[in-house]
C-alpha cells in the first residue's frame, strides 16, 4: 500500500508529461507484507498528462526498507552529453544519488547499475532485494553506508569514544538490511543517510545555461530496530519499527549510538554545498555548509585547528545570474541563521545577511519597478515572510 507522490511534481509543456516521484509502500522500513520489488514504490513516473497513460518509469530502490522514498521534484534540464543535446531529468535522492534519465524515452544517461547488496541475516519472514540499482555517474553528492572508517577521528581519544558508541551496532554499506534489536546483542543496524536524507523536499536547483545542478545535503546517521508489537494495541503489523510503548514508558527503550558530552560521531563535513556538471557528471565543486560553531565549540574541540565543519542546516538554492543563495541555521553576527550568497563557480562565500529566526524552504527571487527581490519563508511564532533587497 501507499507509494503515493508526497512530494512536488514536475511537467514538461511541450511534451506534455508529468513526472511522480513515488513514496515507500506500507511499512517504511518492514516489507514482511509487501514481499517482491513492490512497483512502483521509490520510483520515478512519467505519465501522459492527456492520457493519464504511464509513459515510462523507474525504480530506485526494490522493496525498500529504509525510507528512501523521492523527496523532491525532479529537475527538467538540456544537457549535451557526448557532443549530443539531451532533454534530461535529474532526480536527486535521500540516498544521495543523482538519477539522470533522457526525459523524453526514460533511458538512464549513464549507466545505472544493478549491484548486489547485503541481506542477511534478516527479520523473519522479511526477503529484501538482492540487488539495487547504482548510478556510475554522477557520484554520489555525500556520504553513504557506515563503517569504522567513517567515526570521528579529530583526537585518539575521541576515536576511541565513537568506536565504543557503535560497538552494540549493526555497521555497513548502503541498502545494509535492518535487524531485529537483541537484548545483550546488537541493538540495530545503522544506516546512512536516515531517512531524512541526505537530500530533502528542498530538493536542488539548475542552471539552464551551464548545465549545472547545485544540491544541498545533510550528512547524518540513524538507527533502525524492531520490536513485535502489543496485539492489545491493534494493528497487523509482524514486527514495528521503533520501541515498545513499555520500554518508552520505563524510559529504557533502545536508541541510536550516543557520544558523550554531544560530541559528533562521523567525520565532517555534516552538510555541504555540491555543485554537478550534468553535462559530464562529474562533481565541480563542494562547500560545507557552514562552519559549525556549534561543534568546534564543544569543551574538547576549541583548541582544535579543524576546517569548516558544515552541520548549519541544508536550505535550499536559488540562483541568479552569477550567484547561490541559501540559507543557514547559525553563523550570523550573533551566531544566528543568516542568509548566504555564494560565487556559483566556486562556492566562495561572497556576503550574508542576519535573519530573524530560521528559513524554512527555498528562497525565490522576483523584480518590481527594475528592483530585484529576494523573499523566503521563517519560522517562529508567527511565522512570516520576509523580503529583502540591496540599498537604493
Amino acid at each position: 500500500g501507499n507509494a503515493n507522490v508526497w512530494s512536488m511534481l514536475s511537467g514538461d509543456d511541450e511534451l506534455g508529461y508529468v513526472y511522480l516521484p513515488t513514496g515507500t509502500g506500507t511499512n517504511d522500513y518492514y516489507g514482511g507484507h509487501r514481499l517482491g520489488d513492490n512497483l512502483f514504490a521509490e520510483s520515478l513516473v512519467a505519465v501522459d498528462i492527456e492520457t493519464g497513460q504511464r509513459v515510462w518509469h523507474f525504480q530506485a530502490v526494490h522493496h525498500g526498507l529504509w525510507d528512501y522514498d523521492f523527496p523532491a521534484a525532479p529537475n527538467l534540464l538540456d544537457i549535451e552529453v557526448d557532443g549530443r543535446p539531451v532533454r534530461a531529468i535529474a532526480q536527486v535522492s535521500k540516498q544521495g544519488f543523482v538519477y539522470t534519465f533522457d526525459r523524453v524515452t526514460g533511458d538512464p544517461i549513464w549507466p545505472i547499475e544493478e549491484r548486489a547488496v547485503i541481506t542477511s541475516p534478516a527479520i523473519p519472514g522479511e526477503v529484501p532485494a538482492p540487488t539495487q540499482p547504482f548510478p556510475t555517474k554522477p557520484a554520489a553528492f555525500d556520504y553513504q553506508g557506515v563503517s569504522v572508517d567513517d567515526l570521528v577521528d579529530f583526537t585518539p581519544e575521541i576515536r576511541e569514544m565513537a568506536l565504543e558508541a557503535v560497538s552494540n551496532f549493526r555497521l555497513g554499506p548502503l541498502f545494509t538490511a535492518p535487524t531485529l534489536a537483541e537484548e545483550g546483542g546488537t541493538q540495530g543496524t545503522l544506516f546512512r543517510p536516515t531517512g531524512g536524507g541526505a537530500a530533502s523536499w528542498t530538493g536542488a536547483a539548475v542552471d539552464p545555461e551551464t548545465g549545472m545542478l547545485y544540491v544541498p545535503s545533510n550528512n547524518n546517521l540513524g538507527v533502525i530496530f524492531y520490536y513485535t508489537p502489543d496485539p492489545a494495541l491493534g494493528g497487523n503489523l509482524r514486527y514495528t519499527h521503533g520501541a515498545p510503548e513499555a520500554a518508552r514508558l520505563r524510559g529504557d527503550a533502545p536508541v541510536g549510538p550516543r557520544m558523550p558530552q554531544g560530541l559528533p560521531l562521523l567525520k565532517p563535513p555534516y552538510s555541504r554545498m555540491t555543485a554537478i556538471d550534468m553535462n559530464r557528471g562529474e562533481h565541480a565543486w563542494m562547500q560545507p555548509l557552514g562552519n559549525g560553531d556549534r561543534i568546534r565549540n564543544h569543551p574538547l574541540l576549541r583548541d582544535l585547528d579543524l576546517p569548516p565543519l558544515g552541520g548549519d542546516g541544508r536550505g535550499g538554492p536559488l540562483l541568479t545570474k552569477t550567484l547561490l543563495i541559501s540559507a543557514l541555521s547559525a553563523g550570523g553576527s550573533n551566531g544566528g541563521p543568516r542568509l548566504v550568497a555564494r560565487d556559483k563557480t566556486t562556492g566562495e562565500e561572497l556576503g550574508s545577511i542576519d535573519l530573524p529566526t530560521g528559513a524554512v524552504g527555498t528562497p525565490m527571487t522576483y523584480l518590481v519597478d527594475g528592483k530585484q527581490y529576494i523573499a523566503l519563508t521563517i519560522g517562529g511564532q508567527p511565522p512570516n515572510l520576509v523580503a529583502l533587497a540591496l540599498p537604493d
